[in-house]
This record gives structure tokens, sequence and C-alpha cells, in this order.
């Protein structure tokens, strides 16, 4: 299970550290080394990334997803599915990034109307580490 939440960390950084680089301008929305049915278009990008939703509690989300991939992973790392003090505090952030997930997926699909598949992608990545920790055990 260890390997599998490993896995889902490493996908939530790359799709975070994307999204964190074309937040900053760092890399452009359609570079060619992201796969083609990953890419957003300069117009699509700026309509996921610029919008208030992609800044939900100040700093971008991108960057909060970092965050969150690596201490989770982290985490795990040093046994923390075992412990039970760390795996509540695993489950309460797998959890709320659960919820967060929801009111951005609401707010892409109906407010902004964009179909980003690295978005959906990132939020059933998410969904899947809130499984991996509430069953563990």
């Amino acid at each position: 299970m260890l390997l599998v939440l490993l896995t889902l960390c490493a996908i939530g950084i790359l799709i975070s550290g994307y999204f964190t680089g074309v937040t900053f301008r760092w890399v452009k929305p359609d570079t060619r080394w992201i796969p083609p049915v990953c890419r957003l278009g300069e117009d699509t990008c700026a309509l996921v990334v610029f919008t208030p939703q992609a800044r939900v509690f100040g700093p971008p989300n991108a960057v909060l997803g970092l965050v969150f991939y690596v201490m989770l992973a982290a985490a795990a790392l040093e046994g923390g599915l075992d412990e039970p003090s760390i795996r509540l505090a695993m489950l309460g952030a797998t959890g709320a990034t659960v919820a967060l997930g929801l009111f951005l997926t609401y707010s892409l699909l109906f407010v902004i109307r964009v179909k980003c598949v690295l978005c959906l992608s990132s939020h059933v990545v998410n969904l899947a580490l809130f499984g991996i920790v509430l069953t563990h055990g």
C-alpha cells in the first residue's frame, strides 16, 4: 500500500509542479513535454490558474498541493500509516483535500466551465489517497 501511496504522491507532485510552473510563468501551458491529452491551451489554462478558485487560501492551490504531497509522502515513509496520531493527521489532510476537490470540481464544471483533465486527475488522486489512508490499519 505504501508504494501505491508514494506513486500517487509522485503523480500529484508532477501535476502540481506543472500548474505551479504555469502560474509563475516558468512553463508555457502547451509546452511540448506535456502529453497532448494533458496540455492546456493558453486561454484555457489562464481560465484555470488565474481565477480566484486557483487561490482558495491565498497562495496558489498548486503550491499548496506540492507541500501537501511532499509532506504526505514523508509522513508515509516515516511510518505514519502505522502511527495512530500521524495517521489521524494524514486522514484529516487527505479528507480536507477531498472536500476542497469537490468545491474545485464544481467550480471547474459549472462556474469556470473548463474541461481540465489534469485538474480532475488531481482530484481523483486525492480521493484515492484519502481512501488509502482511511482503509489502512
